[in-house]
């Protein structure tokens, strides 16, 4: 199941934030990629989690963007409602972290875009000894599976394993990570065994995620804040497709990252002047990269095969 999103005026959301007010027991402002987005919820699992997550920020700050995490037995479950006027978001009966810690980065998502020309990219982003390449995919196409699976290799560092912030600088396109902390599956060591020690240090939602500290297993020197993008590899799940790799031309990729919504499911504005924007980044990363699709139908371990070659990894 997934949540459904509405788009709404500033005087709905004065309303719904003098409605819910009393609920609120905790206001925690943290930074994402310079801006101030602040969390009220009166949930502390949501809060410990948040705070795992994101990099604190002073509470002298007035915020940027705000998100109401709320539970109301008279609301459908899984309801956003989002003023994109005061950048201000609420969340209904969501139940599943990883929804919240995404709309989080959608709304300072949405701050960045319209006033500093940086993007949204909802994927993995690494560093292959200064040499920065990002892995794109829609749901169950490997994404998670195959950043961890380069992470095994001590040349290859991490900017972010799910979303990060990008933007255009001269020539290059500069890839920048915003959390403190990385968001894994419980059956991630049944897939790399070299992550056995993570996962059971780990504490688990009910929905099998746990927020994780990676600098246990890879140390601190393999985080990096930004690394220069020079590849975009796209995964895909085609049993029926034979092919394993192809070079896509800039034109081909962006065609098949618009047709799905960039792969991004937690935008919170679908407008003609966003469509623009989000065309004319991804335009400029494809036309700066090299662009390959990968076939994941086989396993893990052969999909990683390719996946290295492509990247110059051992």
């Amino acid at each position: 199941m997934t949540y459904s999103v509405e788009l709404i005026s500033i005087e709905r959301k004065e309303e719904l934030a003098e409605r819910f007010a009393g609920q609120i027991l905790y206001e925690i402002k943290s930074e994402i990629y310079g801006c101030c987005i602040k969390l009220l919820t009166g949930i502390s699992s949501v809060k410990d989690r948040w705070e795992e997550s994101f990099y604190s920020a002073s509470q002298g700050l007035r915020s940027h963007g705000r998100l109401y995490v709320l539970q109301d037995a008279y609301e459908v479950q899984n309801r956003v409602c989002y003023d994109p006027q005061s950048k201000t978001c609420f969340l209904f009966n969501v139940d599943y972290y990883g929804w919240i810690k995404s709309l989080a980065l959608s709304v300072a998502g949405d701050i960045l875009e319209d006033e500093h020309a940086i993007y949204s990219v909802h994927g993995a982003c690494l560093d292959a000894r200064g040499r920065g390449l990002c892995l794109l995919g829609g749901s169950g196409a490997g994404k998670t599976t195959h950043t961890y699976g380069l992470l095994r290799s001590p040349r290859m560092r991490v900017v972010s394993d799910d979303w990060f912030f990008a933007r255009v600088y001269g020539e290059d396109i500069l890839a920048f990570g915003s959390e403190k902390n990385f968001y894994i599956r419980a059956d991630l060591s049944d897939i790399w065994k070299e992550y056995a020690g993570l996962v059971q240090k780990a504490i688990f939602d009910e929905k099998g995620r746990s927020v994780v500290d990676l600098r246990w297993v890879i140390g601190k020197g393999r985080i990096l804040p930004l690394t220069t993008l020079e590849n975009v590899i796209i995964l895909k799940r085609d049993p029926e497709q034979k092919e394993e790799v192809r070079e896509l031309k800039p034109e081909e990729a962006l065609q098949i990252l618009e047709e799905n919504d960039y792969f991004n499911p937690h935008l919170l504005v679908q407008s003609n002047f966003k469509r623009r924007l989000r065309s004319r980044f991804f335009r400029e990363l494809l036309l700066r990269s090299s662009v390959h699709e990968v076939n994941t139908r086989g396993r893990p371990e052969e999909s990683q095969r390719l996946i290295r070659g492509l990247v110059g990894i051992e």
